[in-house]
């Protein structure tokens, strides 16, 4: 039988870091006897997590109650959580020469414009202008497997990414972020391309290549960006053949990934770690003047597949949720996964066989998500010092920072692990964007429309002032916050989603997605899916499955009648959205 759900420890938002506007020698004085103090205080005292309640509080659907009704902000943070947010954001990153604080002539460079940008963040603040006169520099802060529900703004009381919160807070969160195709390297070509999969065709690491394909690849993100004068750099996980050498992609990079430790010249670090040091050394060295886009991809919260322990975060980060029992979510019990289709339940799927292995007994399933939260904290931490060293060097408010996923992740859901389908637990992905042109009325809002993986690219592009190709199938978010009112007349209701793979490890999945109703396709079986998402947030009950006491409640709202025109409107519409999908058209 599977675990049952458990109360745990932890509540409260994150706390900010706040500005690093001070002189340099006095900020340095000040965070040494941070640091000396806090390792006295932590030595000697153990964390303790404040009682909350049961996990509820952190799955999908009550997440999603909470940011759509606003949520409750906590403005005096339990000590424990205050104490954690200093503790990983002053990590020291070790005696590395890439973090020497010394500002060099480019810092003193950029910091010598400090005064007119000021000005300019000032005006925003006021609320007197939402555009700027010259296009923005880019930050994309890329996770990798990160559950919607791992993030604190987004209703998750247990695990602690203040940085990421601030981030949201001095931003825009966008609650019904998805992925068109919910597995890595699908979904990292469709940020470099702003297509689906169907139209990429780049379905695998290192053999579909359509991508790089005649003109293919100079009209994707990086080249057009190169082209138009932008400085890029990107470094971490990249899962693809190199771009091709002849079409400028990067001025700088580094691709790795696969293992959570790293060798560098003899030197071993944590693969976030060295996400941070990349990261920074290309902040310090750029050219002044010019425009850039940072791409700083994070392995981290992957699992080392294969490896025994899965996953591996910093020795510095053991002592977080060491005193945390981690619940389960609701739909992870026995009873759900055997609702699932049984082909779903054989032993041969990806998605079950690793949940065996990563969540049972109770204490893998404990030992799993610590490592995982700790990872996902350290990821956090990392993402608060990027966004602190634009604003010291007086960039941030001439910066567009995003934060987001490839694709989400269950952790015991319906007895699986992973990715691949279209459950909510997999393809909702966190997403949230600081841009100087958001108007103070939109500034630490949220956002319910549905945002995908394909608006990356034409974002990132009209932020550079850049035209979006016609071959690019996304939309440019910022209409979002920018132009509430025409957005909300005309942005996307629905959505289709796709996913082919083998019959037995990752049977193909298709599903067309709207706020109030989800049909799922399993193509290679005949098998379709309803679910009622207003009724049944969980998706515990389909409305196609033979009546049970399973289906019963949720299928008294609908007649047998209802359901069928419902169930074939939605299969028409689906057929229509996946021929768009595979001929180029705009969603």
């Amino acid at each position: 039988m599977a675990p049952q759900s458990r109360k745990s420890g932890g509540s409260g938002s994150g706390i900010t870091n706040g500005s690093h506007a001070m002189n340099r020698n006095v900020l340095g004085f000040i965070m040494a006897c941070a640091a000396m103090i806090g390792m006295t205080m932590f030595k000697a005292t153990p964390l303790i997590l404040n009682s909350a309640g049961p996990l509820d509080m952190m799955d999908m659907p009550s997440a999603m109650s909470n940011i759509n009704n606003g949520g409750a902000e906590n403005e005096n943070p339990p000590r424990a959580k205050r104490e954690t947010a200093t503790r990983i954001t002053q990590r020291n990153l070790g005696d590395d020469e890439n973090h020497d604080d010394d500002e060099n002539d480019t810092a003193k460079k950029i910091h010598a414009t400090t005064q007119q940008q000021q000005r300019q963040q000032q005006q925003h603040d006021d609320g007197s202008t939402t555009t700027r006169s010259k296009p923005l520099n880019i930050v994309l802060l890329y996770a990798d497997d990160w559950s919607f529900t791992s993030l604190g703004a987004s209703g998750n009381e247990y695990i602690q990414t203040p940085q990421l919160d601030r981030m949201a807070k001095n931003g825009m969160l966008f609650t019904h972020n998805c992925v068109t195709t919910s597995i890595c390297m699908v979904s990292r070509a469709t940020l470099y391309t702003g297509q689906y999969a169907s139209r990429h065709n780049t379905w695998k690491s290192y053999q579909n290549l359509t991508m790089f394909e005649g003109d293919n690849w100079e009209h994707s993100l990086y080249p057009l960006l190169k082209k138009a004068g932008y400085h890029t750099g990107f470094f971490g996980k990249w899962h693809h053949h190199d771009p091709p050498k002849h079409i400028p992609t990067f001025d700088k990079r580094l691709f790795y990934q696969t293992a959570h430790y790293k060798e560098r010249n003899g030197v071993v670090k944590h693969i976030t770690e060295w996400n941070e040091i990349d990261g920074m050394n290309y902040l310090r060295s750029r050219p002044v003047g010019q425009p850039f886009m940072l791409t700083i991809s994070f392995f981290a919260t992957h699992a080392e597949d294969g490896g025994p322990e899965q996953y591996r975060p910093m020795n510095s980060s053991m002592w977080m949720y060491a005193n945390t029992e981690v619940p389960h979510p609701k739909t992870f019990t026995d009873e759900h996964f055997q609702a699932l289709p049984p082909f779903l339940q054989k032993s041969a799927n990806y998605g079950r066989g690793r949940s065996l292995k990563r969540y049972y007994p109770e204490e893998k399933y404990q030992h799993m998500m610590k490592n995982t939260y700790r990872m996902a904290s350290e990821v956090d931490a990392t993402c608060g010092r990027i966004i602190d060293e634009l604003e010291r060097q007086g960039i941030l408010n001439e910066t567009m920072v995003i934060f987001t996923t490839d694709n989400g992740n269950f952790h015991g859901q319906h007895g699986l692990a992973e990715k691949w389908y279209s459950f909510q637990e997999s393809l909702m992905v966190p997403l949230v964007i600081q841009d100087p042109r958001m108007p103070a009325t939109a500034t630490g809002t949220k956002t319910s429309e549905f945002s995908l993986n394909i608006d990356l690219a034409p974002t990132i592009l009209r932020a550079a002032q850049i035209d979006i190709p016609q071959r690019m199938q996304g939309r440019d978010m910022a209409q979002l916050y920018l132009d509430p009112t025409e957005a909300e007349r005309t942005w996307r209701k629905e959505f289709f989603y796709e996913w082919f793979g083998p019959h037995d490890h990752l049977p193909s999945n298709l599903a067309l997605v709207r706020k109030d109703k989800k049909l799922m396709s399993w193509p290679q079986y005949d098998v379709y899916q309803l679910f009622d998402l207003e009724a049944d947030p969980y998706e515990e009950a389909d409305l196609l499955a033979k009546k049970d006491e399973t289906t019963a409640a949720a299928a008294r709202a609908l007649t047998q009648e209802e359901t069928e025109r419902i169930t074939n409107e939605m299969k028409s519409r689906m057929a229509e959205l996946a021929a768009a999908a595979k001929a180029g058209a705009k969603l």
